[in-house]
């Protein structure tokens, strides 16, 4: 009896199931899905070295023939000479006054006193960004970075470096951050492009443009050497 009573309820077991799926619409097959297949990873057994002092953009160098500034602050020092100076250690010549974006002080290391911000326009698309502190009264650069800057914007700590893409519609997006005692890579994003917004109040000034250093600087002294 038992059996009996369960053999009619098998055979409109089916019957539900079709009916229900019927309640579905718009429902339909887009053919056989792509076959995902992991990524082949080649040459496994080699990697690259880690970057030297070089090429490490946030690596700290002092900037040599440049006076110690007891006062620990960077709008102390001649702008435009500290980076006269840096690009001489580094082998370039100094760059026409021309091609010298205005200098910008603001404080990237939450200590009360400013960092000093450089740009040079290398030629009509790349640029060279640069940036000074005053470690143990020492000037120091604590970011050197070249690219092409299709933004450079400051907020809470935070230098952000946006550069173009071969797709048009979005740009790079590099963000530094000031860790204890050096710069360090926070971030790497792609952003939508957009034009650079306008200063708003309390974002910092350029300070005043500093007539370029037309005296001969001595040859300066190899990296690492003592004084």
């Amino acid at each position: 009896m038992r059996r009996r009573a369960l053999a009619p309820l098998a055979a409109l077991l089916p019957l539900a199931l079709v009916t229900g799926c019927a309640g579905f619409e718009g429902l339909q097959s887009d053919g056989r899905a792509r076959e995902v297949k992991a990524p082949f990873a080649l040459w496994t057994d080699h990697s690259p070295a880690p970057p030297s002092r070089s090429d490490n953009p946030v690596a700290l160098e002092p900037v040599p023939d440049i006076p110690h500034i007891p006062s620990g602050d960077i709008a102390d020092a001649d702008p435009r000479a500290v980076l006269d100076a840096d690009l001489a250690a580094d082998g370039q010549k100094a760059p026409a006054p021309g091609a010298v974006r205005r200098p910008v002080l603001h404080d990237l290391t939450d200590d009360g006193k400013p960092e000093l911000i450089m740009a040079v326009d290398l030629d009509d698309r790349t640029s060279d960004l640069r940036v000074y502190s005053v470690r143990h009264q020492v000037v120091t650069r604590v970011l050197a970075l070249r690219g092409v800057l299709a933004g450079v914007e400051l907020a809470a700590g935070h230098l952000v470096v946006r550069e173009p893409t071969k797709d048009p519609r979005y740009v790079s997006v590099t963000d530094y951050l000031w860790d204890k005692d050096r710069m360090t890579l926070w971030d790497l994003t792609l952003d939508d492009a957009r034009k650079p917004q306008p200063a708003r109040s309390g974002t910092p000034e350029p300070i005043p443009p500093v007539p370029p250093v037309t005296e001969p600087m001595a040859a300066p002294a190899p990296r690492g050497a003592r004084r």
